[in-house]
């Protein structure tokens, strides 16, 4: 029997959007997620860069290979944006603006990026307990630490933003002002920036291409409600042209506001008809939310969102941790109704 050849190594690729707009896609090293987008916008003698790609082995070249292609090299930056502080598209920004000598722009609401990388044991010390107070196994939580343990950041080290990038922030470039709007939800420090003369806009990972949803656990008070709240705020700009972090551009972005906006309720729902009846644990509710079981894989995924749906609906007065109730209880946390 001929063994498979093994799967050969994805690039960068850079190409044209529209006149002054190019799409970098970068590779990334993460199961399910086999790349990311970062946008040169023309500005002046140079560009604008939009977002970073990761940091890892192979990652500036894969830049490089990325800008050459449309023409353009990393001296060629004059400023480095960032939608937000998550690895894919903050992880190079050090290198860039070190080579370029640029300035770098992001929102100021990026702890939950920068505390990881100032105390990784801490980091995730904290992680494995949110995981043991959803109620996930000692020998779970004992395989995931070993994994985390061999998980490089994704970033190449910690530039401090020279700006920061906050509702009203204009960005100019030769297709006009890029202008700020905060968009928590996904992560505190998320931004996306609107062109309202073309109706373009750079959305990060507030929209997707496809539906997707992940938010920051435990840095603000009701990540899922920003996230609906940001919803309203893109949908007002009445955009034409989205380009978003990861997939290719898209012209329905209204479609896509409210396809996000319905899976959120949809979910939101589904966890609290989990909770009918006795109750339970995260790691008990996410099989019967998702519709898969919870793996080393998925579970840092399922239980951030889903602890995100239960503090969205704690907040709504809809539902209450069982823990509250037995003072010196030390198992994981239950959640019920009411």
């Amino acid at each position: 029997m001929v063994s498979p050849m093994p799967r050969q190594r994805e690039l960068g690729r850079g190409e044209r959007v529209v006149a002054g707009l190019w799409r970098l896609r970068l590779p990334l090293p993460w199961p399910g997620i086999p790349h990311c987008n970062a946008w040169a916008v023309a500005a002046g003698s140079g560009v604008v860069l939009v977002d970073t790609g990761a940091h890892g082995p192979g990652s500036m070249a894969d830049l490089e290979l990325a800008m050459h292609q449309v023409r353009l090299q990393v001296e060629h930056v004059r400023l480095v944006a960032c939608t937000h502080a998550h690895a894919d598209h903050y992880g190079q920004a050090a290198p860039i603006v070190e080579r370029a000598g640029c300035e770098l722009w992001m929102h100021p609401n990026h702890e939950h990026a920068t505390r990881p990388l100032e105390a990784p044991g801490l980091a995730l010390a904290r992680r494995i307990e949110i995981a043991r107070g959803s109620g996930v196994s000692e020998a779970a939580l004992a395989l995931y630490a070993e994994r985390a343990k061999e998980q490089p950041s994704g970033i190449a080290g910690w530039h401090e933003p020279d700006r920061e990038l906050v509702d009203g922030v204009e960005i100019d470039t030769d297709l006009g002002p890029l202008i700020a709007y905060e968009t928590p939800g996904h992560a505190p420090s998320h931004v996306c920036l609107f062109q309202p003369e073309r109706r373009l806009l750079i959305s990060g990972d507030h929209l997707l291409g496809r539906v997707s949803l992940y938010y920051d656990y435990g840095w603000t008070q009701d990540p899922a409600g920003e996230f609906l709240r940001s919803l309203d705020v893109v949908e007002a700009l009445d955009a034409r042209l989205c380009v978003a972090g990861h997939a290719r551009p898209f012209t329905d972005v209204g479609a896509h506001i409210e396809a996000n906006r319905k899976l959120v309720r949809e979910r939101v729902e589904a966890v609290a008809a989990a909770l009918e009846g006795e109750p339970r644990t995260v790691a008990e509710i996410v099989p019967e939310v998702y519709g898969e079981p919870l793996t080393v894989l998925n579970a840092s995924w399922r239980l951030s969102e889903t602890l995100c749906y239960l503090r969205h609906l704690e907040v709504e007065g809809r539902v209450r941790r069982e823990r509250d109730d037995v003072p010196g209880d030390k198992g994981p946390d239950r959640w019920r109704l009411g």
